[in-house]
């Protein structure tokens, strides 16, 4: 597998300059943006690192829906709902972290850095403390003017690789995409309702999931047991048994050995199509090191604003 690093990180090598955005965009107009919303996040880092896991969710919830936009950041209102209030989005986090780093920027740099790039940049900053590579980030996002409920579609932990892959086209992405943004899930939670059917009922059987390894069926059903509770009472696993806190290839390794947590997880492993690419990260770690980073740089780009398009919040919660 020696050359495997280099052949996968040419399927997704993407420039650092598009016409849409561009690395170093604040460089002239807030020249300390990017250290700004870093010190924020080592700071926080200093305290919960769980929050790279949060800032992945938080970035791809925010991307899939209307674009990478920070509609994902309005506070719905008693007359205005937003997409806060979408089922997929009540057990987001951050927020308030997001409200830390624009506070500091409009001290600095008022008007001027969009909360779109604010979630862009903490999540590599995140992504970068918890052990990834510290990948350059275009900027240029500006912020969106709408957020509905009824747009939040996002595929849920227990479709198909295939109905996934469907939701990634219509984005722009990939197969090798999916396979790879996927690998998140080296880090975070998952609440036992997303996986509960595959310890006790699996597909309507009565019985669990075959393809899960029986020592972690036995560990998850002591989590879980058989009662359903609503969602923010559930108890929770970690989404990657060895090493929950850490951005590496142990995700892909587990998975080999029937240890994933979501089915759609479990099921690459089974599929001929994402197989060998499971394979190949599996025993690549630096090769799925910078392929993870492309996959979150051209995620980043999806449905973009810029140029006057949108507009640039005073505060993330609200439109101006």
């Amino acid at each position: 597998m020696k050359n495997s690093s280099s052949f996968l990180c040419l399927l997704l090598l993407l420039p650092l300059v598009t016409a849409q955005l561009e690395v170093g965009f604040y460089d002239k107009k807030c020249p300390r943006a990017e250290q700004i919303v870093r010190s924020v996040i080592v700071k926080q880092f200093g305290i919960d690192k769980t929050i790279t896991a949060a800032f992945l969710r938080m970035h791809f919830h925010d991307c899939m829906v209307r674009g990478c936009d920070a509609s994902v950041l309005i506070d719905p209102t008693s007359t205005a709902p937003s997409e806060k209030d979408a089922v997929p989005n009540q057990t987001l986090r951050g927020f308030d972290i997001v409200d830390k780093a624009k506070k500091k920027l409009e001290a600095k740099c008022p008007g001027i850095v969009s909360c779109a790039d604010i979630i862009a940049l903490a999540t590599r900053d995140s992504v970068f403390l918890s052990g990834g590579l510290n990948y350059s980030v275009p900027t240029g996002r500006r912020d969106g003017l709408i957020s509905n409920p009824n747009l939040v579609n996002l595929p849920g932990p227990t479709v198909s690789v295939s109905q996934a892959l469907q939701f990634f086209v219509s984005k722009g992405l990939n197969l090798f995409d999916l396979v790879v943004l996927l690998g998140a899930h080296t880090v975070g939670i998952a609440h036992c309702g997303f996986f509960q059917d595959r310890l006790f009922d699996f597909q309507g059987t009565r019985n669990r999931d075959p393809t899960m390894n029986r020592a972690l069926w036995l560990k998850l059903f002591g989590i879980c047991g058989t009662q359903v509770l609503p969602l923010l009472e559930e108890p929770t696993a970690f989404l990657d048994q060895t090493t929950p806190f850490t951005i590496d290839n142990k995700y892909y390794r587990d998975i080999r050995k029937r240890r994933g947590i979501l089915q759609i997880d479990q099921e690459l492993v089974f599929r001929n199509s994402t197989a060998s690419l499971v394979s190949a990260f599996a025993n690549d770690p630096d090769g799925f090191q910078q392929s993870f980073a492309n996959a979150l740089v051209k995620m980043g780009r999806v449905g973009v604003l810029v140029g006057k398009a949108g507009e640039i919040r005073e505060n993330c919660r609200v439109f101006n």
